[in-house]
């Protein structure tokens, strides 16, 4: 299934631009890697929580904007080259010299997908969501994931993702871990819906939350721990 590597970045709201420009330099080279496909999602509607949310993720400050991205790999292999690709390739040195964030504030790391519902053609907005589950939970967290798919596709997305950490490591920073307040053996789980826009995104989430097939579902994770908001798609190759 596909490999995802998940991105969180804090980036200055007035370089959105330059931001912009700067992804789209590094798409050649990411497909050149393997990489199937690369979004960079502009943050929109991110609450702010009472324990933990996507703005403390990335200790982003009130002049600065989350961006939720990703890069998909058809598998952990490539995925793998790919990293040594980035590590080594000059060229990747060079649009690193152009970064418009704080880097040491980014956090990254692979997801192993354990549910992909729908397809992501016409994304015209995304909900972005990480979650803290148990390390023994893969399993049902997966069973959850493609349960709870099938509301949302009829109610209007066009794709279900989840996924779960597999390679992501601990930053000097920030990290997926701290960012759900991870404890004991949990692991960060990386999802995300996507939909062809906002106003099909917010009539959708009324009727999944009013669908009965929502609430028979258990969770496996801790709900006030879960990190979450809305994107706009800013780059999509």
């Amino acid at each position: 299934m596909t490999y995802v590597e998940g991105f969180l970045t804090p980036v200055p709201t007035a370089k959105k631009d330059a931001y912009v420009a700067h992804a789209n330099e590094a798409v050649p080279l990411f497909k050149e890697f393997g990489a199937t496909r690369m979004v960079e999602a502009w943050g929109e509607d991110v609450a702010r929580g009472k324990l933990n949310d996507l703005w403390m993720a990335v200790n982003a400050a009130e002049d600065e904007t989350v961006v939720f991205s990703w890069i998909e790999y058809p598998d952990k292999a490539t995925r793998d080259a790919a990293v040594q690709r980035i590590m080594t390739d000059p060229r990747m040195e060079e649009v690193g010299k152009s970064m418009p964030f704080d880097g040491k504030r980014m956090m990254w790391g692979g997801f192993d997908s354990v549910s992909d519902a729908g397809r992501g053609t016409g994304t015209g907005y995304v909900d972005g969501v990480v979650v803290p589950i148990a390390g023994n939970a893969r399993d049902a967290y997966a069973s959850f994931s493609r349960a709870v798919a099938d509301p949302f596709i009829e109610h209007g997305a066009l794709r279900v993702m989840d996924a779960v950490a597999d390679d992501v490591s601990r930053g000097e920073h920030t990290d997926f871990f701290r960012a759900v307040l991870a404890e004991g053996e949990e692991v960060p789980a990386f999802g995300w819906v996507e939909w062809p826009d906002k106003a099909t995104r917010d009539a959708g989430w009324e009727k999944v939350m009013a669908d009965e097939r929502m609430n028979g579902q258990d969770a496996p994770f801790d709900g006030k721990r879960m990190i979450f908001g809305g994107f706009t798609p800013i780059v999509d190759a």
